[in-house]
């Protein structure tokens, strides 16, 4: 018994829900094929041609509910399926035409009776004039105009695709927008693009829909003819009569549902999305202004005087529109005015909210940024396989492991005010950096000892100014043969982006970041930050010592180290260049270990005792350094240097304890790749060679 009720209650399993929706297709499928192949009595196909018109007046009112096209993407599929419904009644129409038509004027159901003689008063020359305009205003007008504008529409979906996704890109890089919407929202963009794309070739059912309406009619005609007088001995007249009758209620019947089909295709491709559908649309917009139904009214009124018109029906329309726009006025809130002496000025409440400035007009300038020229799109584009947005990523996580924090988003955005191929990257609203990238090309890059010249456009590698030439992609292989570092355009923007991420890294540390570096160690060790800061320090000190070690690229990641030293030494010394200073001390053996990796001994630059003592006494003195010593001391440190950079030494300067600082602010101005140690930084397991000596004259 209870597998006899199993069996029982698999049909209602099977057909309940969306799986049965998921039949509809394949029986619809179905339906459409056997009314092709298979007889269909009269009383089958009135159901039919019923339920034909009555899916065109839904499909209909679909499309006007909608608020925009994807609230209705099944379109185009439902417009194929009801062109092929509408075919394979014709063919099932004209088969019982053919058969039975000489039996009365019923022959093909009474739908076809009722569409060949009522509506058309039994005359069968009117009947094909209508049916001839019907098909003419459908194939010229409405299925023509759907179609250009699907065209157009899907032109301009799919050139607004790239920017579409880079505005979509751009919130997800700046927080506004989690990984789940931005899905969602590049699905989106998909959709319009295949929907339009899709409504551009459903046009095309349409169309031939009704070249092969008037086709079928004059077969109906023609075939009707022939069986009629031959077959069933009607005379010629009847036979017309009978045969044309019922083939312009076959042809009327199946024409004035793809109208309507027609019509939602044009209604879905031609209204702009809002929040309204066509209906509110059109009321709210067209009958919204009195002054528009007065001025109306006026001239209809006008023109029913006249002589000869018909008066009573254009009195009636300038009436009613008078009345509309009469009840329009009632409608609205009265307006409040002020008058001065020489200006009258009336504004409701909502204008002058709308007109006010907020904070919302503010707009905040984002810590970095990058523009590209519009050939540099799709190196941004994920739906174009553009690889930078990835790079960027990887290039943030990369940059927060090895300095210590987490920088902030990279907005991109395209600017066509600057070269194609051009890209700038700003810092707070200031361009820091420019180069120029080209897609479809490599850089090959000169590391100083290659053995041949490449054909291509010479350039400069924008990170770290090496001369450089763009070539193409075929010269590849033959450039790295001669020594060339070869790398693609989103390398090189890659690249110039992490470089100058890491030599403004002080500047992309704010107190925000400090905040969250502070409570993700909070987290991990609540003790360490206990009463740290503001007691201790005050978040404005914490940040400067942090901004000291990041402008001399000293990474931040010991946290534990830093905040320990500061703790200590806080209480007593308040200046954050001195903090500074003792931090670096406690993170020697990392400094050390960043520029001379391993335990090699360390070949480095040192000063001459006599310029040592010199800049001892300018330091004890405050007098600061001579003009004279300043100038003989940049060219012997840029000398120094050349040779350690031709030797392929790291260029290091090794100096005394208490003159560190005030050298290394000194030679970063105009030596940035200069670093400056103090010997109490060093750790004293490791040995020291100076290989250059910068000496003490003027």
């Amino acid at each position: 018994m209870n597998s006899m009720a199993s069996l029982m209650r698999l049909p209602t399993q099977f057909f309940s829900g969306n799986q049965f929706k998921g039949l509809a297709g394949p029986i619809l499928i179905i339906l459409i094929l056997s009314m092709m192949v298979l007889p269909l009595p009269p009383f089958l196909l009135d159901l039919l041609f019923t339920f034909n018109i009555a899916m065109s007046v839904m499909v209909l009112l679909v499309s006007m509910y909608t608020m925009k096209a994807l609230d209705f993407a099944a379109f185009p599929a439902v417009l194929l399926f009801s062109t092929l419904l509408r075919l394979s009644l014709n063919v099932a129409s004209t088969r019982v035409v053919l058969m039975h038509g000489h039996t009365g004027p019923d022959a093909a159901g009474k739908v076809i009776e009722a569409f060949g003689h009522f509506l058309v008063g039994g005359n069968f020359a009117v009947g094909v004039m209508v049916f001839v305009i019907l098909v003419i205003i459908n194939f010229m007008v409405i299925t023509k105009g759907a179609g250009r504008i699907a065209e157009v529409g899907a032109r301009f979906m799919l050139d607004a695709m790239p920017g579409k996704q880079m505005a979509i890109d751009a919130d997800l890089n700046a927080g506004l927008i989690g990984e789940d919407v931005a899905r969602k929202r590049r699905t989106e963009v998909a959709q319009e693009a295949d929907f339009y794309g899709s409504m551009d070739g459903a046009s095309k059912f349409v169309r031939g829909d009704a070249v092969a309406g008037l086709m079928i009619m004059v077969i109906n005609i023609i075939g009707g003819l022939v069986v009629g007088v031959v077959q069933h001995g009607l005379d010629f007249s009847t036979a017309g009569t009978t045969y044309t009758l019922l083939a312009i209620g076959d042809g009327l019947v199946a024409q004035i549902p793809a109208l309507v089909i027609s019509t939602a295709a044009g209604v879905i491709v031609s209204r702009v999305t809002t929040e309204e559908d066509v209906g509110r649309q059109l009321t709210g917009q067209l009958f919204s202004n009195p002054q528009v139904l007065f001025l109306t009214a006026g001239i209809i009124g006008l023109m029913g005087m006249i002589p000869g018109m018909p008066n009573l029906a254009f009195l009636l329309i300038a009436g009613a529109l008078a009345w509309g726009g009469r009840a329009l006025l009632r409608r609205k809130p009265p307006e409040t005015a002020e008058r001065g002496a020489a200006v009258q000025v009336a504004q409701t409440p909502a204008a002058e909210a709308a007109a006010e400035a907020s904070w919302d007009d503010v707009a905040m300038v984002d810590p970095l940024g990058m523009e590209v020229g519009y050939r540099l799109i799709p190196l941004v584009d994920q739906s174009q396989q553009g690889e930078l947005l990835g790079r960027i990523k990887s290039i943030r996580k990369k940059i927060a492991q090895e300095i210590g924090f987490l920088v902030p988003v990279v907005h991109i955005r395209d600017n066509l005010e600057i070269k194609p191929n051009s890209y700038v990257i700003s810092l707070k609203g200031v361009e820091i950096g420019r180069g120029e990238a080209f897609p479809n090309q490599w850089m090959a890059i000169n590391p100083g000892q290659v053995t041949g010249n490449l054909p291509g456009t010479p350039t400069t590698d924008p990170a770290f100014g090496l001369p450089a030439v763009w070539i193409d992609g075929s010269l590849r292989q033959q450039a790295q043969i001669y020594g060339y570092t070869v790398v693609d355009a989103c390398t090189v923007m890659a690249t110039h982006l992490n470089h100058l991420i890491q030599t403004h890294a002080a500047e992309l540390l704010g107190r925000q970041e400090v905040q969250q570096l502070l409570d993700q160690i909070t987290k991990a060790e609540p003790k360490l930050t206990e009463d740290l800061v503001p007691k201790v320090v005050s978040l404005s000190t914490l940040h400067k010592v942090l901004q000291n070690l990041l402008d001399e690229e000293v990474s931040i990641r010991d946290m534990r180290t830093i905040l320990d030293v500061i703790a200590e030494h806080a209480p007593t010394i308040k200046d954050a260049t001195e903090l500074t200073s003792m931090v670096r001390l406690a993170l020697g053996r990392a400094i050390t270990q960043q520029l001379f990796p391993g335990d090699a001994e360390l070949q480095v630059i040192g000063l001459d005792a006599s310029l040592d003592a010199v800049l001892q006494q300018a330091m004890t003195s405050s007098s600061g350094i001579e003009p004279g010593l300043a100038d003989n001391l940049l060219r012997q440190t840029q000398a120094a240097i050349t040779r350690q950079e031709q030797i392929g030494l790291a260029p290091v300067l090794v100096v005394q304890h208490s003159l560190r600082v005030l050298l290394a602010r000194f030679l970063r101005r105009s030596l940035p790749q200069l670093k400056v140690l103090s010997h109490a930084e060093i750790p004293d397991t490791r040995n020291i060679k100076i290989t250059a000596t910068i000496g003490g004259r003027a």
